[in-house]
């Protein structure tokens, strides 16, 4: 899941160089971190959240394929 949040971020950012993502919790049950560059937040975020909401709808679509509860958080520096 990692590496879908990775190449969704890298597409919509200026500085995909700075894209980082981690993640965090056990194997049924994971938590994506993204983290961007500061310029970059706004993009990812999109207005009124609308970019931010369709990553996560995107990787939960991927995650329930495998039978998996993911979440994407997005933090600041």
């Amino acid at each position: 899941m990692a590496s879908l949040v990775e190449a969704i971020a890298k597409a919509l950012v200026s500085k995909p160089d700075e894209v980082v993502v981690t993640t965090e919790g056990t194997e049924d049950n994971i938590t994506v971190f993204l983290k961007v560059a500061k310029d970059d937040m706004g993009k990812i975020i999109g207005k009124q959240g609308r970019i931010a909401k369709a990553i996560r709808t995107v990787v939960k679509a991927a995650a329930i394929k495998q039978n998996k509860r993911v979440s994407v958080e997005i933090v600041e520096d």
